[in-house]
C-alpha cells in the first residue's frame, strides 16, 4: 500500500509544536562540526524502500558541488514519519531539513516549526519551479518549503487477467459504471482474483466525492460540506466494493502491503494507486499498463505534493537552503527522479519532463500529464491528522456494515465541524 493510500501517522498537534518551537534557541545536539565540515541532517519518507540508491545519488552530487557539507539521510516509511518527526520537533533534536507532504505543511508552518527560506536563500531564483507547485508552499507569503516532487494516482491493471477473462481494458473515457461491470466479471475468489482495489479512507473519499460533483469544505472552508447526495455518492462508491470485488478488512487482516503484494502476485486486476508504484512493479511476470482513474459526473484526480523544509532550530540555515534547492530543482535531482521513475520533479522546464514519456513500462505513461488536467486538492485544515482520522474511522464503520453510510457520513461531518470550530 502506498504512503499516501496508508492513513498516515499521527502528525503533529499544532499546540506541541509550538511548545516544541517556543524552544527553538535549544541547542540540537545531534548536528555536529567534524573536520570543518558541516553535517546536515535530512529526515525522509518517500525514497525507503525503492529510491534510496536514487536519493544517494543526488546526495553525492551535492556534496561534490559543497565540499563542506555532509548530508545524513535518515529514513522512516510514511506510517511511521510524522510520529518520529513530531517526536523529535518536541524533544529539540529536530533534523536540520525534512520532507513534508502537502496536506501537513499547514501544521508546521502555523506551529512556527519551519525555517523561512527567504532569510537564508539571499537573492532566490525560483524560476526554475513550476509556480503552482512553489505557492503550495508558501504561508503569509514566506516560503517555508521548496517543493520537491509531485505524484498523480492513477488506475493501474493488470492486461494479462483483462485478455484471459475476455474484457476490454479500462479507457480514459471510463466511468465508475464501466470500472464496476468490469471488477464484477473479473473477480474470482475460488481462484483469490480480485477485480478491484480501493481503500475505503480520506484520501479516496475527497477524490471521489469531486468525482461525483461534491465539495468537502464550503466555499469558506469553515464548515464541512460533504454530508450531501454527492457525498453519500461516493461513500456508497467505495463502500460497496468491500466484499464484492475487494477484499474485505478481516481478509486483509492488517497484513502491511497487502493490496501492493495482491497486484504483484498477478491477483488483482485494478488497483488505485500512485505512480512511485512504477519502479517497484518493473519485473513482474504479467502485462500491465495505466489509465486516469474513472469518473462519475466529471473527473478528478489526486495530486500530491512534497516538498523539502528545514527546522527553525537548525544552526545552519544556509547550508540547509542549498540542500533542499539541490534536491528539488537541480539538474541531477531532475533527471535522477526521472530515470528511476520516482514521482516528478516539479520543474518548469517541459523538456526535461518529456523524457518521462520515453520509458516503455507503463506504456500509457501519458495518462500521468493528463491526470493533472483535473486536480482534486486534498482538503487542508490546522487539525488535519484529526480530520483524516475522523473521515476514515467512520468511512471503516460503513465498510464493515456498522454503520450506514448516511450515519456514517452525518457523525463524521459533525466531528469535523467540532474541529474546525
Amino acid at each position: 500500500m502506498s504512503r499516501h493510500i496508508k492513513i498516515a501517522a499521527a502528525v503533529a498537534a499544532a499546540s506541541l509544536l509550538a511548545t516544541a518551537c517556543s524552544q527553538g534557541s535549544a541547542t540540537r545536539g545531534t548536528t555536529a562540526e567534524a573536520g570543518g565540515k558541516v553535517t546536515l541532517r535530512y529526515f525522509t519518507f518517500s525514497a525507503a524502500p525503492d529510491h534510496v540508491k536514487d536519493l544517494d545519488t543526488i546526495e553525492k552530487a551535492f556534496e561534490k558541488e559543497n565540499p563542506d557539507v555532509d548530508v545524513v539521510v535518515e529514513t522512516a516509511p510514511f506510517d511511521q514519519y510524522f510520529t518520529k518527526l513530531q517526536t523529535s520537533i518536541a524533544g529539540g533534536t529536530a533534523p536540520d531539513t525534512f520532507e513534508l507532504n502537502y496536506e501537513n505543511f499547514v501544521t508546521y508552518a502555523s506551529a512556527g516549526s519551519l525555517l523561512d527560506l527567504g532569510t537564508v536563500a539571499g537573492d532566490m531564483d525560483t524560476s526554475v519551479y513550476a509556480q503552482e507547485s512553489l505557492n503550495a508552499f508558501k504561508r503569509d507569503g514566506k516560503q517555508y518549503a521548496l517543493p520537491a516532487s509531485f505524484s498523480t494516482v492513477v488506475l493501474f491493471y493488470n492486461k494479462d487477467l483483462f485478455d484471459k477473462a475476455g474484457v476490454p481494458v479500462p479507457t480514459a473515457d471510463w466511468t465508475w459504471q464501466d470500472e464496476q461491470a468490469a471488477a464484477e466479471k473479473l473477480t474470482d475468489k475460488k481462484k483469490g482474483v480480485y477485480g478491484d482495489f480501493q481503500p475505503v479512507q480520506f484520501f479516496e473519499f475527497y477524490k471521489t466525492l469531486k468525482q461525483a460533483g461534491g465539495e468537502f469544505l464550503s466555499a469558506d472552508g469553515k464548515k464541512s460540506a460533504f454530508n450531501s447526495p454527492q457525498g453519500v455518492k461516493a461513500a456508497t462508491w467505495l463502500v460497496s466494493k468491500v466484499g464484492k470485488t475487494m477484499p474485505t478488512e478481516a481478509e486483509i487482516g492488517g497484513t502491511a502491503d497487502y493490496d501492493t503484494n495482491l497486484f504483484k502476485s498477478g491477483k488483482l486486476a485494478m488497483w488505485h494507486n500512485g505512480i512511485w508504484q512504477f519502479a517497484g512493479l518493473k519485473d513482474v511476470p504479467f502485462e500491465w499498463d495505466v489509465v486516469v482513474e474513472p469518473g462519475d459526473s466529471a473527473k478528478a484526480s489526486a495530486v500530491f505534493h512534497n516538498a523539502v523544509a528545514a527546522s527553525s532550530t537548525t544552526k545552519h540555515g544556509k547550508q540547509a537552503w542549498a540542500w533542499a534547492r539541490f534536491l528539488s530543482a537541480s539538474g541531477t535531482a531532475a533527471t535522477t527522479r526521472i530515470q528511476s521513475s520516482w514521482e516528478l520533479p516539479p520543474i518548469s522546464d517541459q523538456q526535461v519532463l518529456s523524457g518521462y514519456l520515453k520509458d516503455p513500462k507503463p506504456a500509457n505513461r501519458q495518462a500521468v500529464f493528463d491526470s493533472l488536467k483535473s486536480i482534486a486538492l486534498p482538503p487542508v485544515i490546522k487539525r488535519q491528522q484529526e480530520m483524516q482520522d475522523a473521515v476514515t474511522k467512520e468511512l471503516s464503520e460503513a465498510a464493515a456494515g456498522r454503520k450506514s453510510v448516511e450515519d456514517a457520513l452525518k457523525a463524521a461531518a459533525t466531528e469535523v465541524d467540532a474541529l474546525l470550530g
